[in-house]
């Protein structure tokens, strides 16, 4: 088995080589830096390589060699030597003179009981010379230790605020070496030998110690500042609260058996039970976590607040909740009450008359079995003003409204409520947060007040943005309502038209058999016209997808003209059949519109030409008038607009509706429009069956 002292002898090679890797990788790097070779650097460059060299002949030779000796005293030369050129830098000419007397006198013990090492290493000498040799170097040793530190203290303490801050680092780093220093060689006065466990983590230490100092010297020292973030102070503070509890309670059952007394082993027992009792229910205890929270943040930090932690954290439970699903009403307290620690909070919502009305309670039932509405004073001052309002200072008269009307009973000094944050929306109050109190009360201060407050303003606008989303949808709704009735007062409108135009030749062709015959048609399909519109009614709006299938698109343009009648003539070309794919009564719809706003452009003597050929992959249906026309303008953007018309009785959305149904079903609407000469609309649908279609063209060209 492996005894205590090789185990500690491992531990001082695993140090001793750590230290000399440390080093030498901070000599390297304080090198290649591209600073100024000031004096301080250059000797600290030497101090970290022979601190490296002393290292290494630590781990190879051990602490019991001569060279050992050697290195560590040049080692601490070298650390004299940085210590002078800090002085160097920074004091007057006298000072700088006694200083290096010091410094000389430090020198000349350093290299005297080097020489006391060298007599012991070189002499035969008893074993009782030896150990009076060692005592001598141990003591002169800590006469250089004692000294540097003197030094190290009148160097910060008298250096100018400037100064101070680039002599911080290598001072501190410099002072742990040598405080350490002087604890070993006190330690081997004392005890009249090296202490194997101080001397195998010896390399440690230096190692450790040294990494500050190189930094200082290669870097802007001004910018170096320690900070501990506040989780890792509270943790430390718990750890050493704790620490001391255990050291206490270890050291009361060393002293019970001392007592003599024949319960004393009955006293030792209860004693231990009960400390074990309040270890378990008092440290992982909510109030004594707030209590060392509370406590660092006063006595470690400026401020109570870590801002960016706040932060993050509050984005974190808006985006996520208390649990997955939460609505955003029960976020918003939960993430109030993380910033105080309250143990619960409530949401209150102004309604349409202004009062605030309880919306969601976060671990408050007693709260939410009540339903209260906050008072009309504190809803009225919360409107005019973004003031978090502290409930202890208005229950007793000192709020800042004035003169306060008595609180109702939920509110009460009885109460639980601690404060209530106003939340608002520029300068819109959208609603308050109720905080009940911290499990370790306080009172609240300006950090709180100017935290909640711009909390309280983040949150108002995730209110605000709800209410304006659920504003939109509505508006969509709406939105859609009015299109679906603008279309079907678009279809009536044709309808009355055709309807009209017929009562008007009824008068003058009453007579005729022949426009008997295409009244009667043209009634029949004005019927069918309005028995699709009330089926569509339901359409619009409902989500439904197109039902596409294929279907004969010459067919449905032969049928054209019998809508319309002898009311305008209608020219088809088309030469055979032509299988398309996609929804026959929304084409129609869509056909039947563009075929409308192109007799209602038309000169009444001039036809519309309605055509179908096919193309490599789809159909192409135009419908082709010499109206009047539109510019460019108008077609790019005001043609497929809502409630946009050329027409002065025109609802503007033909076009929009036309387009629409087309794109539904795999299409696209085209238009060519020139002022004074006519406008094209052309229809591209896929073909259904492209090899029989194009049999067909084929068949059709030939013929």
């Amino acid at each position: 088995m492996i005894g205590a002292a090789q185990t500690w002898e491992a531990i001082g090679l695993v140090s001793a080589i750590g230290c000399a890797a440390v080093c030498s990788v901070g000599a390297i790097w304080l090198a290649q830096r591209p600073l100024a070779w000031r004096r301080e650097r250059i000797t600290g460059l030497a101090a970290l390589c022979l601190t490296a060299l002393w290292a290494g002949v630590l781990a190879a030779l051990g602490p019991q060699s001569l060279a050992t000796a050697a290195a560590e005293a040049v080692r601490n030369l070298s650390w004299l030597a940085l210590l002078h050129a800090l002085f160097a830098g920074g004091v007057d000419r006298e000072t700088a003179q006694r200083v290096g007397f010091v410094i000389a006198s430090l020198i000349f013990v350093e290299l005297l009981q080097g020489v006391v090492l060298a007599a012991v290493f070189m002499l035969d000498a008893p074993p009782a010379f030896s150990d009076s040799a060692l005592h001598v170097s141990a003591l002169l040793r800590m006469l250089v230790a004692i000294g540097a530190l003197v030094l190290l203290h009148n160097l910060y303490t008298g250096a100018s605020h400037q100064d101070r801050a680039g002599t911080r680092w290598v001072a501190l780093s410099l002072s742990a070496l040598w405080v350490f220093e002087l604890n070993h060689y006190a330690v081997t006065w004392f005890s009249g030998e090296i202490p194997s466990q101080i001397a195998a983590i010896r390399g440690l230490v230096v190692g450790f110690a040294f990494v500050p100092l190189a930094m200082a010297l290669g870097a802007d020292v001004r910018r170096l500042q320690f900070r501990a973030s506040r989780k890792v102070a509270f943790r430390s503070l718990s750890l050493l609260l704790i620490g001391a509890y255990l050291v206490a309670m270890a050291a009361l059952a060393r002293l019970l058996p001392l007592i003599e007394a024949d319960g004393a082993r009955l006293a030792q027992v209860g004693f231990l039970v009960a400390l074990l009792t309040v270890m378990a229910l008092w440290l992982p205890s909510n109030r004594f976590r707030a209590w060392a929270k509370v406590t660092a943040q006063k006595h470690l930090f400026s401020h109570r607040y870590d801002y960016r932690a706040e932060w993050l954290r509050l984005a974190d439970t808006i985006a996520r909740g208390v649990d997955e699903g939460d609505a955003l009403q029960l976020r918003i307290p939960k993430a109030m009450a993380d910033i105080t620690e309250s143990p619960s909070a409530a949401l209150f919502l102004a309604d349409s008359d202004g009062a605030l009305v309880l919306a969601e309670a976060w671990r408050w039932p007693t709260l939410a079995d009540e339903t209260p509405v906050l008072p009309s004073q504190i809803a009225a001052f919360l409107s005019s003003r973004d003031y978090v309002i502290d409930l202890e200072q208005w229950r007793k008269g000192k709020s800042a409204a004035g003169a306060a009307e008595p609180l109702p009973a939920w509110l009460d000094q009885s109460s639980t409520a601690w404060a209530i944050v106003p939340l608002r929306h520029f300068d819109r109050l959208q609603g308050a947060v109720l905080l009940a109190r911290p499990l370790i009360d306080r009172q609240l201060d300006w950090e709180d007040f100017d935290l909640l407050t711009v909390v309280g303003r983040q949150l108002a606008s995730y209110l605000a943005e709800q209410a304006s989303q659920r504003a939109l949808m509505e508006a969509a709704r709406f939105d859609e309502f009015n299109r679906r009735m603008a279309f079907v007062l678009h279809d009536i409108k044709n309808l009355a038209s055709q309807l009209s135009l017929l009562s008007h030749n009824a008068q003058r062709h009453g007579d005729n058999p022949a426009f008997h015959a295409d009244m009667l048609k043209t009634l029949q399909t004005s019927s069918g016209k309005l028995n699709a519109l009330i089926r569509r009614l339901g359409r619009y709006g409902s989500g439904r997808e197109t039902q596409l299938e294929s279907f004969d698109l010459a067919r449905m343009v032969r049928d054209i003209p019998g809508r319309f009648g002898p009311l305008h003539r209608i020219d088809v070309a088309c030469t055979g059949p032509c299988l398309v794919t996609g929804d026959p009564e929304g084409l129609e719809q869509a056909l039947v519109h563009l075929v409308q706003n192109a007799v209602d452009a038309s000169p009444l003597e001039a036809p519309v030409c309605v055509a179908v050929r096919e193309g490599a992959s789809e159909a192409i249906l135009e419908i082709i008038d010499v109206g009047e026309g539109m510019d460019a303008a108008f077609v790019r953007d005001k043609l497929f607009a809502a409630f946009v018309s050329s027409k002065p009785d025109g609802f503007g959305i033909g076009a929009m509706e036309a387009r629409d149904l087309v794109r539904a079903m795999g299409g696209r609407l085209e238009v060519q429009s020139r002022v004074g000469l006519g406008t094209r609309f052309t229809i591209r649908l896929p073909l259904a069956e492209p090899d029989r279609t194009s049999q067909n063209t084929l068949t059709n060209e030939a013929a």
